[in-house]
């Protein structure tokens, strides 16, 4: 039996660059997994959408799917357009056994690429003074997620022993600065946990550059602790599809079964 194929599921953007990181996950994916079938689908703003995706790998065959969602915020289970999507595509195809992982969510791990990104950005800039972090999120209506994400910010503030707080898109952003700026924290650098550059960064970035931080760091992209921790959470769905029938008997059982009664 073939692996069931892999789905990656991310927010759409008008923007060719943002979903193009997406599509550079599904080539990395396929290089370290050269045998597993990896697709990409987006949810809105730009094809091919979760159900043409869908319907296309059910005309090639394809009888098993698992959706892996890219959100890097969301911690605790599919949003509501995920689920709507399964709902969706098992109605228009019964026989198909599809299942959505968890999130990628905010995994501790993912602190050593947000570190790594603003190295990155402070020694473009030459900077060589810090007194404050900003990390930096899109916006999340799970509070169990933000909570995760505040206490990603509480790690990063231990790990440099720098004050940091957690961001919630732009105003979340504009807020924290001017406060920390209000503490006298005048070298603020902002730490962006970010998968693509899409709209909600874009607009921090511009909060950042008005408000003078010393840097702010890019996107994750298609790193290779993405394409680790999305093939971690297809694994684990993964083993949702398979099914043990303990009680299926041997061939050769039944047919001497069946025999004896037909002797009686």
């Amino acid at each position: 039996m073939s692996a069931p194929a892999l789905v990656l599921l991310a927010s759409g953007s008008s923007d060719p660059g943002v979903a193009q990181v997406t599509h550079c996950m599904r080539k990395g994916l396929k290089a370290m997994r050269p045998g597993l079938e990896v697709h990409v689908a987006f949810l809105d703003h730009c094809p091919p959408s979760g159900p043409q995706v869908v319907s296309q790998l059910v005309r090639s065959g394809v009888e098993e799917i698992v959706l892996v969602p890219l959100d890097i915020c969301r911690a605790f289970g599919a949003d509501e357009s995920v689920e709507a999507l399964l709902r969706t595509v098992r109605a228009a195809h019964p026989g198909l056994r599809v299942v959505a992982s968890k999130p990628i969510g905010p995994e501790a791990n993912l602190l050593n690429l947000v570190d790594r990104r603003l190295r990155e950005a402070l020694l473009e800039v030459h900077a060589t003074e810090l007194d404050a972090l900003v990390l930096a999120t899109s916006s999340t209506d799970d509070v169990r997620s933000s909570a995760i994400l505040a206490r990603r910010a509480r790690q990063w503030s231990l790990h440099h022993k720098l004050p940091c707080v957690v961001a919630d898109g732009a105003a979340g952003l504009s807020s924290a600065l001017r406060s920390l700026h209000a503490q006298g924290r005048r070298h603020v650098a902002v730490g962006s946990w970010h998968l693509t550059a899409d709209t909600a960064y874009r607009e921090q970035v511009e909060v950042a550059r008005t408000l003078g931080v010393e840097a702010i760091s890019e996107p994750f992209g298609d790193h290779p602790e993405l394409l680790d921790l999305t093939l971690a959470r297809y694994v684990v769905a993964a083993m949702e599809l398979i099914t043990f029938d303990e009680e299926q008997a041997p061939v050769e059982d039944v047919e001497e079964r069946h025999l004896s009664v037909v002797g009686a």
